[in-house]
Parts: structure tokens; C-alpha cells; sequence
């Protein structure tokens, strides 16, 4: 965990591939704990509050909020779609448009926790929509710059591998497995600070593995 910006509000940090935003799971760290820890070692009242989350296998940038006025007016954006969240994604597939928007909706199966594309008029669905375009080739595979407008359950992994386009390492969606965590990272986020108006923007470079070799890592 590399923490980028802190103040009275909010804590923008790195999250590593591999830790949970928040789990249940007793004795496992996860970014709420860490950070609460943090806040404990300077002196401060331990109150971090989740704003959005990634998935345990994905690394990136993240902010989460010190109160739940904070909070409250970082999901609001989230929920207006004023919230910008980008993503690069490794995916193993030649034949892929070198840009496009992906419009599909889905639902989430608690007990295996894993999502699917189903018809529009399933009363379940939740809509999904992502813009992406390719922006590196090497190999047979291309490297995608992804605008993410909707935030749902695994929503980049599933869209891209219901077009037979997995991410690199995500396995649980048919991608080829690496021995590394899966090639998504979330390398920008924007938003309007909750207590001062400033508009904000933060930047991280992938750090996995699969990223090595693309020139968004160097």
C-alpha cells in the first residue's frame, strides 16, 4: 500500500493486487484495516469509509473517505457518473476492434460470485457500459485503456470475456492463467473533493506482472 494524498477528507492510495478493500475474513488484511492502522499510528480516530471497491486480484488506485459526510458526497458522484474511473486491461485477442463502447447487463450470482450477461428484460439485470480503445500491441495481445461509467460486479472481466476476450490471468472467466494476478489495473481516478470543491485527478503505473513489457509501465 502506497498512500498518494491525505488530508482531513479523504486518502488516496495505491492498492496492491492481491489485498481486499474490506473483507470478513478474520485475520486477513485488507485495505480498510491497513489503512485504519495508519490513521491509529498518527494519532487520529480509526474511520475509514469505503467508497468504491476493486476486486481482490486487481491492483490501482483508490480513495476512500475519513468521515461519512465524505463519504456520502463521494458516492453521490459515483452515482451521477461525475466519478472517473479508468482501467488498462491485457486481454489475448488479435481480432478485437481497436476501440468501442460495450453496453450489456448483468447479474450477479451470490453463490458463486460471479456475474453473466443476461437479455435486457431480465427484472435482475443491472446495466453495464464501458468505453474502450486499444492503445498497445505486442505479441498476440492487446492492451485496452477502458472509461468505466457503471461500476457493477465484475463488470469489465465479464464484458470482455462474453466476447471471447478474457483478461490475461482471469481464470474465472476463461482467461489464460499466468501464475500472476489478473492484467487489470485501475490507473486513474477523478473527482470533486467533498470538502473543498478542487477538482481532483490521481495517476498510478501498473505495477503487475503482465504489465512489464507494455509502455504504460515504463
Amino acid at each position: 500500500m502506497k498512500i498518494l494524498y491525505e488530508d482531513d477528507s479523504i486518502i488516496v492510495c495505491y492498492k496492491p493486487a492481491g489485498v481486499a478493500t474490506q473483507t470478513k475474513n478474520i485475520g486477513e488484511q485488507d485495505m480498510v484495516s491497513l489503512l485504519n492502522n495508519h490513521l491509529a499510528e498518527k494519532g487520529e480516530k480509526p474511520s475509514i469509509h469505503v467508497v468504491h471497491r476493486l476486486d481482490q486480484p486487481v491492483e490501482g488506485v483508490m480513495v476512500f473517505a475519513k468521515s461519512s459526510e465524505a463519504a456520502n458526497k463521494l458516492t453521490k458522484e459515483i452515482t451521477d457518473h461525475t466519478f472517473k474511473k479508468n482501467y488498462y486491461a491485457i486481454i489475448n485477442r488479435e481480432a478485437f476492434p481497436n476501440e468501442g463502447e460495450l453496453v450489456d447487463y448483468l447479474v450477479k450470482d451470490n453463490r458463486t460470485n460471479l456475474s453473466k450477461v443476461v437479455k435486457e428484460n431480465d427484472p435482475r439485470a443491472k446495466k453495464a457500459v464501458l468505453r474502450y480503445r486499444v492503445v498497445e500491441e505486442w505479441d498476440d495481445r492487446k492492451l485496452l485503456d477502458i472509461d468505466l461509467f457503471t461500476g457493477r460486479h465484475h463488470q469489465i472481466r465479464i464484458q470482455l470475456a462474453s466476447r471471447t476476450a478474457p483478461i490475461v490471468g482471469d481464470v474465472k472467466y476463461g482467461g489464460v492463467s499466468t501464475g500472476h494476478f489478473l492484467a487489470l489495473c485501475s490507473h486513474h481516478i477523478g473527482f470533486i473533493h467533498p470538502t473543498t470543491g478542487e477538482k481532483m485527478g490521481f495517476d498510478i503505473k501498473p505495477q503487475g506482472e503482465d504489465f512489464r513489457d507494455s509502455k504504460v509501465a515504463n
